[in-house]
């Protein structure tokens, strides 16, 4: 042992020094991530131009090329494309309708529902990559959130790793069980069945998920988001507008249920106005007819969610939200349309002058789809109301149209109100492009690195997206994050570190019995795949596993599996896994969480492994 120690590089020392400290400026939260992460790699840079690891041909190891290849890899740019194909379907709402099934029955049932959301996740994520399964439900999981009233952080972490505890239970489950599968086969030709990681992964799992019910719970960030201050403080505030019917309107010949009109969810009908009659509230023997307006009271969740679900209850307002081709001239809707609230600021022109005076359509290209007088609720129809100071106008419009109204005096744009409103035309179109990614990335057709990046490309092409909306999903903390931990991780295998540390581990532990050994060949395997990334850590881990059984008269077969299970407890560290990466930004985590909420999970699974394993296996 000491002989190995005098033997090693002092280069790779430098390595683990570099690691562990900027592991612990992860941890601080004292500097920014980005800038931690980029200060790992300029060391990394330098630390090998100055000190080069050479082979005995002179090949240098460890070149500037090599250590920044991380930000080109096929992992990073997998999951960047996620992240934008993940954006498309938001943006497209091409999963509003799962979510609303799910958002009613949450409503009845939430603990059944959302126990129920977190199962199937498990058992998907053991036949299929679990990647674009983690995708598929971030919006899920968000929408539940929101309806919930529940911090999203308390749903994100819980989403990975139980993809993560789901993928370990099978041969297909993850990729890293792949490669270690095909790493023992190439060393001593043994074959691991396809189920027979099941039993020790259900066992696994299960304390998994005691631990996220129980300490786990409890452990979890509550955490907001911090880019939508004041938002909540707008909840509940009505709006009035109102539906104009004309030919064709799906509310023609439709009438209340037990007083409430049943097409027009969470809205209240104030007066319906029929030529010169006013129609006022109750409804009796009442159906609507063309011609009608409908004046309402509505929240803008309401209306927002009606144009969503259903844009043709409001089509004389949407007919006037085109914009012309600037090419051809044509006329087309627009496919980024934009609702935001403004504030008719003190001295404006448009007071004491109504909504059909000011032609606010023919001077913006936008319309105004609701206002909001906190003074009083206003019966009558919303083109004939006379704006006052304090007003909250809610305008619908053009993305472009809606900056242009920042320079408009007349009126105070509340920036943060702004929400993009998806064109339900795209919603189909996203939902092909990513049952595409998912149907190629499972067949195992196309690696997920190809699907993610042709899908995120045809978000854009195909307009889901806009390139502006496609640049925002990329955070640069991901990316800087994952180029850094690949640099650390490929700079720690060249220089020795992690071969000197597996074998440090085995002629230790081998002397203590197959009981200790396979303990801390597991504590060995979760801390580095923390580190190092689960696919190295299991490739790099199986062939020492089958020396260090050799070395003890051991069953090689079973500390494989060990290292197996320990290569997927990916749980400490964001960087461990993609799908802690995916569910960073929405969970709006720091570094730090996940070694508050991972790292004892990894030593409870350790210490039931530990237990479990040798009765299972034999051992004792």
């Amino acid at each position: 042992m000491m002989e190995t120690i005098a033997s090693a590089p002092w280069q790779m020392w430098a390595t683990l020094g570099v690691i562990l400290v900027t592991i612990g400026f992860y941890t601080i939260d004292r500097f920014p991530l980005e800038l931690v992460s980029a200060g790992a790699v300029v060391a990394l840079l330098l630390l090998f131009l100055i000190a080069p690891v050479e082979t005995s041909s002179g090949e240098n190891l460890l070149s500037t090329d090599t250590l920044l290849s991380g930000f080109a890899s096929p992992a990073l740019f997998a999951i960047l494309g996620l992240l934008i194909i993940g954006q498309g379907m938001f943006q497209a709402g091409a999963l509003e309708h799962p979510t609303e099934y799910l958002l009613r029955a949450f409503d009845k049932r939430p603990l059944i529902v959302t126990g129920f959301v977190f199962l199937f996740i498990m058992v998907v994520s053991a036949f299929l990559n679990n990647t674009p399964v983690v995708v598929m439900f971030i919006p899920i999981m968000a929408a539940i959130a929101q309806q919930s009233k529940i911090r999203v952080s308390r749903f994100m972490m819980p989403l990975s790793y139980l993809s993560i505890l789901g993928g370990m239970t099978t041969l297909i489950g993850s990729s890293t069980n792949l490669l270690a599968a095909q790493s023992y086969r190439a060393t001593t030709g043994g074959e691991i069945g396809f189920f027979e990681l099941t039993p020790m992964g259900l066992i696994l799992a299960g304390a998994g998920i005691l631990y996220m019910l129980t300490a786990g719970r409890w452990l979890l960030p509550k955490r907001s988001d911090p880019n939508q201050p004041g938002t909540t403080d707008r909840e509940g505030k009505h709006f009035i507008a109102q539906i104009e019917i004309n030919r064709g309107h799906p509310l023609i010949g439709k009438g209340p249920v037990a007083g409430l009109f049943v097409d027009l969810p969470d809205i209240t009908v104030r007066m319906v106005q029929r030529r010169e009659r006013a129609i006022l509230p109750p409804f009796e023997d009442f159906a609507f007819r063309s011609g009608d307006v409908v004046v309402v009271a509505a929240t803008r969740s309401s209306l927002a969610s009606l144009l969503k679900s259903n844009p043709d209850m409001l089509e004389g307002l949407m007919a006037e939200t085109s914009i012309a081709d600037e090419e051809d001239g044509s006329v087309q809707r627009s496919t980024q349309l934009t609702l935001v609230e403004a504030i008719v600021a003190p001295g404006s022109r448009l007071i004491g002058r109504s909504v059909a005076q000011i032609g606010f359509h023919a001077q913006t290209n936008c319309v105004i789809l609701g206002i909001e007088r906190r003074s009083r609720m206003i019966r009558t129809q919303m083109n004939t109301i006379r704006l006052e100071a304090g007003d909250v106008l809610l305008i619908l419009g053009d993305m472009k149209d809606i900056r242009a109204l920042r320079a408009d005096r007349d009126i105070l744009l509340l920036e943060y109100s702004m929400q993009n409103l998806p064109d339900p035309r795209n919603a189909r179109i996203a939902a092909l492009i990513f049952a595409g990614v998912i149907g190629f990335t499972a067949s195992g057709l196309v690696p997920i690195a190809v699907s993610a990046i042709v899908g995120a490309t045809l978000m854009v092409a195909t307009g889901c997206l806009n390139v502006r909306q496609a640049a925002r999903a990329v955070d640069r903390r991901i990316y800087l994050l994952i180029g850094a931990s690949l640099a650390m991780g490929v700079a720690l295998e060249r220089t020795g570190g992690a071969a000197f540390l597996g074998e440090a581990l085995a002629s230790t532990a081998g002397q203590l019995g197959p009981t200790v050994l396979i303990s801390a060949f597991f504590i060995m395997c979760a801390a580095m795949t923390n580190v190092l990334s689960n696919n190295a850590t299991a490739v790099l881990f199986t062939p020492i596993a089958v020396a260090a059984a050799k070395q003890v008269g051991m069953d090689e077969h079973v500390l494989v599996l060990t290292v197996i299970f320990g290569s997927n407890c990916s749980f400490a560290t964001p960087i461990a896994y993609q799908t802690n990466l995916l569910v960073m930004t929405p969970g709006h985590y720091k570094f730090r969480d996940f070694i508050v909420v991972g790292g004892p999970l990894i030593i409870l699974l350790w210490i039931v492994y530990s237990f479990a394993a040798p009765y299972y296996y034999g051992l004792n």
